[in-house]
């Protein structure tokens, strides 16, 4: 199956679920992640219009996006004189998707978005020092550890509306929501696994849902980051609004 084809697909199937909840597909952000991708798949990506893309590692991040930020201005050079439009996009938005040392909170605040892994008060504060410093305002998303795996990164449920409450004393950095991941799982049975994911999401929109009932992180609290390439329809089923989607559509190998 081709680039091409494995996006569109994924697309219905996001729309699908969508329709289920009850929603529309364009009320879902697709983030889709590179870290397998090539850069002419990024480039493939980019030309279908996918404008959201979303790294694991900082060190990754800084190389894709400083390739694809002289991708972008060659190409705009190269169609400044051409009659025909460029259906190349003005812009990428990057997503800093994966766990976040404090020694690397620089080049994530310069190059992302929406920083998707903020998992303690210390990081937070690392995070706020280093936008004043760089006097750009921070979005980011609180990663919960819903199913409390020593395994996962993220804070405890009960502990997330104290964490909000000491970033909103932060000038620089907005709290925008949440983002979990569904438990490891490996040799059980499929349906068990969705079910097991299933019930996390759950977990992890209601949560939400109760932030915002008590006003906690503002009127631009409203991202639940939910679901990659195994688990995004029950995800995007039970509440998701952002889902992080990599080997369905790029596949599993890397080509540098």
């Amino acid at each position: 199956m081709s680039l091409c084809d494995s996006y569109q697909q994924v697309k219905e199937r996001i729309a699908a679920a969508a329709e289920k909840s009850g929603r529309r597909a364009d009320e879902i952000c697709l983030v889709t992640v590179t870290k397998n991708a090539s850069m002419d798949q990024i480039r493939e990506l980019m030309g279908l219009g996918q404008v959201d893309l979303g790294e694991n590692r900082v060190q990754q991040l800084t190389q894709r996006a400083g390739q694809v930020e002289e991708f972008l201005q060659r190409r705009m050079e190269l169609s400044a004189g051409a009659q025909e439009a460029d259906p190349l996009p003005e812009f990428v938005r990057w997503h800093m998707i994966g766990s976040l040392q404090r020694n690397k909170v620089r080049k994530a605040v310069e190059l992302s978005r929406l920083i998707h892994s903020v998992n303690s008060l210390r990081l937070a504060e690392e995070i706020q020092q280093v936008s004043v410093k760089c006097d750009k305002p921070v979005e980011i998303l609180i990663e919960v550890n819903v199913t409390s795996e020593n395994s996962k990164q993220g804070i405890a449920p009960a502990a997330v509306r104290h964490l909000i409450d000491q970033i909103d004393t932060m000038v620089n950095i907005k709290p925008r929501g949440l983002m979990c991941m569904a438990p490891l799982m490996e040799g059980r049975p499929e349906q068990e696994r969705l079910d097991g994911a299933r019930h996390c999401f759950e977990r992890c929109r209601e949560l939400f849902e109760d932030i915002i009932r008590a006003g906690i992180g503002g009127n631009r609290f409203d991202i639940l980051s939910m679901g990659m390439s195994a688990d995004f329809e029950p995800a995007i089923e039970e509440g998701a609004n952002m889902v992080r989607i990599g080997r369905s559509i790029v596949g599993e190998s890397t080509e540098s």
